[in-house]
């Protein structure tokens, strides 16, 4: 079963970004995003992350799709036009990829022993959930980076406000 929603939601994602990028309207792109992020909580669902899964579709999938497409609004954005593109992104660009793409896989696969594994949640007891654990975390020691992000996101609201303010 685990194997099959990995599939299936991963290449959800897959599909759902490579039709982000295919897209010529705004908001069509805006939704091809909803759906990988919508995708990706599915994913982290899955691997037991459930506190993770829950705030990326309350995040990510709500609050940060509701400003891109605000913005998309705000700016009036009509639909694409297609450029051929710069000669010189296709001759250094693709090749580029190749190499940083060959340079990765080489690291990863020469040093695998230094990399270690992970068990997700192997660690908790059936006493205690993640976000039983998480809770705890950010409440006691990540309070003040907690509260300071906070903050921002407040004062980017109110300058996002200023700034859409019509001037009378």
């Amino acid at each position: 079963m685990q194997l099959a929603l990995f599939l299936i939601f991963g290449g959800l994602a897959a599909a759902g970004a490579i039709n982000l990028l295919l897209q010529r309207h705004p908001i069509n792109s805006a939704l091809s995003l909803v759906v990988v992020m919508m995708s990706l909580a599915v994913l982290y669902w899955s691997l037991g992350a459930e506190f993770l899964a829950a705030s990326q579709v309350i995040v990510y999938s709500g609050a940060i799709m509701v400003f891109f497409v605000f913005v998309i609004m705000l700016l009036n954005a009509g639909e694409e036009e297609r450029t051929h593109g710069s000669r010189a992104a296709y001759i250094v660009g693709f090749p580029g990829a190749a190499a940083i793409f060959c340079l990765l896989s080489f690291v990863f696969l020469s040093e695998r022993h230094a990399l270690g594994s992970s068990n997700i949640g192997g660690y908790l007891n059936h006493v205690t959930s993640n976000i039983t654990e998480i809770s705890s975390l950010l409440f006691t020691k990540l309070l003040l980076p907690f509260e300071v992000t906070s903050v921002l996101i407040l004062v980017a609201i109110l300058g996002a406000v200023v700034l859409a303010r019509k001037e009378q």
